[in-house]
C-alpha cells in the first residue's frame, strides 16, 4: 500500500531538528556539502542510530514498530553496503532474487550464484539496490545510488526509481548530481550544518 513517509523533529547529536514529508510516490532529493550530516540523516530515518522525534509511514509511528518491520518498510541502502555471507544469493529472501529485478539493473540472472568477493563496485551497490528493494519497502533511502555507476548502470538505476515512484513508493536519495534529481522529477533540499535549508541552490 503507497504511503505517505513523514518526519517529526527528527534529531540526534549532529543533525535536526527535521522536518519533512514525503507523499506516496514522491521523490526528495537532498544535497549538501561533506559532512553535512547526509548519511547521518537517513541513517536516523531508518532508526540505525540513537535519535529523537519521530517518523510516520502513513498513520503508523516508528515508535510502535518492531526495529526490523520498519527497516523493511523503510528501507536503506548505503553508500558502502554490508554483506554478511559469501554468496550473492543468501542475501535474499528465499535464496534468490527476482530475475527481472536483476535485469533492470543491468545483471545476469547468475548473479544471485556470484560470491561477493567477485563483485565490482557497482555490481556490489546494484546488488544492494536489489536487496533493499527485494523486501517490499513502501520508503526508499539511498544514499548516493550511482556514484559508482557508468552511464548505462546509473540510466537502469534511475529507470527503476522511476518505476519505483509510480508505484507510490516514496524516494528520498542524498546525490550530489542535480542533474539526477531533475530527471527523477525530485523535489530538491539542501541539508548544512545538520539542517534542511531549503532548496539546492539558496543562500
Amino acid at each position: 500500500m503507497a504511503s505517505e513517509l513523514r518526519i517529526e523533529k527528527l534529531k540526534t547529536a549532529l543533525i535536526g531538528p527535521i522536518d519533512l514529508r514525503l507523499g506516496a510516490g514522491e521523490c526528495v532529493a537532498i544535497s549538501g556539502p561533506s559532512g553535512a550530516g547526509k548519511s547521518l540523516f537517513l541513517r536516523a530515518v531508518a532508526d540505525l542510530d540513537p535519535n529523537d522525534g519521530e517518523v510516520f509511514l502513513g498513520d503508523r509511528p516508528r515508535s510502535a514498530c518492531p526495529a526490523p518491520d520498519w527497516r523493511r518498510a523503510v528501507a536503506l541502502v548505503p553508500a558502502e553496503s554490508g554483506w554478511w555471507a559469501d554468496i550473492v544469493a543468501d542475501h535474499f529472501s528465499g535464496g534468490r532474487p527476482d530475475p527481472a529485478l536483476l535485469s533492470a539493473l543491468g545483471l545476469p540472472d547468475d548473479a544471485a550464484s556470484w560470491t561477493v568477493a567477485r563483485l565490482s563496485t557497482g555490481e556490489r551497490h546494484r546488488l544492494a539496490i536489489a536487496r533493499a528493494i527485494a523486501l517490499g519497502p513502501q520508503a526508499l533511502l539511498l544514499d548516493e545510488p550511482t556514484a559508482a555507476l557508468d552511464p548505462a548502470a546509473t540510466e537502469a538505476v534511475e529507470k527503476l526509481i522511476r518505476k519505483l515512484l509510480g508505484d507510490g513508493i516514496a524516494v528520498l536519495l542524498v546525490t550530489h548530481a542535480a542533474e539526477q534529481a531533475e530527471r527523477l522529477g525530485a523535489r530538491r533540499l539542501r541539508l548544512e550544518n545538520g539542517r534542511l535549508a531549503g532548496p539546492a541552490g539558496a543562500s
